[in-house]
């Protein structure tokens, strides 16, 4: 009797030995999933911080940028409503084929010089073209 008590409280404690470690490495593989999945976690946020500082960068250097030009083209206005001068420097590209043929023609970079309409006409456009 005492031979079968043993046999049965050896296989019970086997039993729970078993379940106690089917626990341990279902928690083990549940940890380990966690800790991925938060080191993943962490890793994505880093980029998306490091990438949130590159747009904020672009975006203040653009935005300067931006005012610079929009600060440059309200001063030309101003100087020209005031009666300045304001000569407009331009080029004017022609054809390979036709500057033989031409003894007249506008040299590149040259300057020429706008009514008060027309300066302001540029600057109206410049303008469009800095706010698009």
């Amino acid at each position: 009797m005492f031979v079968g008590l043993l046999l049965v409280s050896l296989i019970v404690a086997g039993r729970l030995a078993n379940h106690y470690r089917n626990n341990a490495i279902t928690y083990k593989y549940q940890r380990d999933t966690a800790t991925h999945n938060l080191k993943l976690a962490n890793e994505t946020i880093t980029d998306m911080t490091k990438r949130q500082r590159d747009v904020a960068a672009l975006d203040a250097k653009y935005t300067k940028e931006l005012a610079d030009a929009q600060n440059r083209n309200t001063d030309l206005q101003r100087r020209l409503a005031a009666g300045s001068r304001v000569r407009v420097e331009g080029r004017c590209s022609v054809p390979t084929r036709t500057e033989t043929a031409s003894t007249s023609r506008v040299g590149n970079a040259a300057t020429v010089e706008l009514s008060p309409g027309a300066g302001q006409n540029v600057l109206n456009i410049r303008a469009g073209i800095i706010s698009d």
